[in-house]
């Protein structure tokens, strides 16, 4: 009888060892899908942190080159003034934008305005531009 409650203990004990010996690689298997799961987990966030800095570089060089544009049209309004008040004789800037507004050409601005072509063409494009 002590000899079967061995028996039946050390099978008991087999039994139990290869158990535990199926956990163990259940374990390790899992182990290995985490670390591929994490891997590709943080080559993710390393991508994604390289696209953030693109946009962040991206957004300093596009308010960089923003305000390099307002430095440089800030005068323009009172260049346009001075070239407005320049001449009181001939019609202004401010009427031949009427006339290109009522369809007037470039030739027509020259000729009614006394404008030089390259200052009609700037009025006729800048006016029809806001037209549009």
């Amino acid at each position: 009888m002590l000899e079967a409650a061995l028996i039946a203990l050390a099978l008991l004990c087999v039994a139990l060892g290869i158990v535990c010996h199926g956990l163990y690689r259940n374990q390790q298997r899992m182990l290995a899908e985490q670390a591929k799961c994490d891997a590709v987990r943080d080559a993710r966030i390393k991508e994604l942190g390289k696209r953030l800095d693109a946009y962040l570089t991206g957004s300093i060089r596009m308010g960089e080159e923003l305000h390099e544009l307002r430095r440089v049209v800030a005068p323009l309004p009172d260049k346009l003034s001075q070239i407005e008040q320049r001449d009181p004789s001939s019609l202004s800037f401010t009427q031949a934008a009427r006339l290109v507004g009522m369809g007037a050409s470039v030739e027509d601005l020259t000729q009614s305005c006394g404008l030089s072509q390259a200052e009609a063409e700037l009025i006729s494009r800048l006016h029809q531009s806001k037209a549009q």
